[in-house]
């Protein structure tokens, strides 16, 4: 599906070139899990003395793949480790034949590499509630084995997409105490976005060195900052994973070094805003800066609650400046607001202050800034110092198009 799709007009120009992770190679096929002549499956196998952590969905309707790797992360181990995704089919709600899948997956990739099951990781995405036919991708992974390579990580990127219409790619090089330090992550996503954890499927990469439980730490505080700070459509999947593979091959201890920690973050943020960049039927790119909330956890409820607004949404999409919706998602929104402090502002447009519409507010010239691909608003409570930013899309009549016959 994803293959048939016009490009969003909200993409990157390119897929970037990403460094190389030394500790760490890739490889993709065509195994026809849902269609035929596109490629479905991606391998990546890690060195030996790889650390791993990972986020995922807290769906309680959470697909078997996920519940499989939540088992296997924090087992401190000095084995390699590897990590399998298909597209075309989630494996979820699919009873035991799900978990007949994730074991027969395992069990091969496990043979192929002579990697424990236990460093095994795999990640369906899909359809929901049709069994994976795990028979084709096992007869594809010797295949895959053979054609590991470090600079395949683009193929990999292709090959995890649905309805996305580009792949998506991020990477960031740092110097720490004189000595390189590269991350470089991929992503897949576009609907069903409303993360609860991380999103979708995200795997990134390091050759940093840092153990298990400091990377899952660093992992969980970077993703409340980035990947739970963005929507689509406020729903969130079945399969959500997010994994941190830290080889150490370049030798370098980075705990708690900050500009690591920040470089991680920016690879993060990247991604996370290429999947808003690519929502279902998106052709605006919206910014939501909430400030004077009684807190952060406030002004996120707040802002997710204007992000995830259909009618916020649509009026964005019809570029019409229609600051009484984002009044609305305010006051809906169950966080403490006070309706007499209120400011709103399209960009630099101020809207609205004081409760009130402002005075020297024209509603031409919000309406040219609607017209922008790039949209930021901004909303003051008055209320405190809490404060925070999300990123979401408009939308539009390509989402109900996309999503209409998704099965079919």
């Amino acid at each position: 599906m994803a293959q048939s799709m016009s490009r969003s007009p909200l993409a990157p120009a390119a897929f970037p070139d990403l460094p190389v992770i030394k500790g760490v190679r890739f490889a993709s096929a065509a195994a026809g899990v849902k269609y035929q002549g596109r490629t479905d499956v991606m391998l990546a196998q890690m060195n030996p003395g790889t650390t791993v952590a990972g986020v995922f969905t807290k769906s309680a309707t959470r697909s078997a793949p996920v519940r499989d790797c939540q088992d296997k992360l924090g087992a401190e181990s000095q084995a390699g480790a590897a990590i399998l995704v298909n597209s075309g089919n989630s494996n979820a709600f699919t009873g035991h034949f799900g978990q007949t899948s994730v074991a027969e997956i395992t069990e091969a990739v496990a043979m192929a590499t002579g990697l424990p099951a236990s460093r095994v990781f795999t990640a369906s995405t899909g359809v929901i509630g049709e069994p994976l036919p795990h028979d084709r991708i096992t007869a594809k992974i010797n295949g895959l084995v053979d054609d590991l390579n470090e600079v395949r990580i683009k193929d990999a990127a292709e090959a995890i997409m649905t309805t996305d219409t580009f792949a998506k790619g991020a990477s960031a090089q740092i110097q720490v105490d004189g000595q390189a330090v590269s991350i470089a992550g991929v992503a897949k996503g576009s609907g069903m976005i409303a993360p609860d954890m991380a999103t979708m499927l995200v795997y990134i990469f390091t050759d940093a060195k840092l153990a298990d439980s400091d990377l899952q730490s660093l992992l969980a505080k970077l993703c409340n900052r980035s990947f739970n700070c963005i929507t689509v459509d406020s729903d969130t999947s079945t399969s959500d994973s997010l994994m941190l593979c830290a080889t150490g091959a370049s030798g370098v201890d980075v705990k708690g070094n900050s500009d690591f920690a920040a470089a991680l973050e920016s690879v993060m943020l990247d991604l996370a805003h290429q999947v808003v960049r690519d929502g279902e039927g998106a052709t605006k790119f919206v910014e939501i800066q909430v400030t004077g909330a009684v807190s952060d956890a406030e002004a996120k409820v707040h802002g997710l609650a204007i992000a995830n607004s259909p009618l916020v949404k649509t009026a964005i999409a019809g570029e019409d400046p229609n600051w009484g919706r984002v009044v609305m998602a305010i006051g809906k929104s169950g966080a403490i607001a006070d309706r007499d402090l209120l400011s709103i502002s399209f960009g630099d447009v101020l809207v609205a202050e004081k409760g009130w519409v402002s005075p020297d507010y024209r509603e031409e010239d919000a309406a040219e800034l609607m017209k922008r691909d790039e949209i930021i608003l901004k909303v003051d409570l008055g209320l405190g110092g809490g404060k925070t930013t999300v990123w979401t899309c408009d939308l539009t009549h390509g989402y109900i198009e996309i999503n209409a016959d998704y099965r079919s």
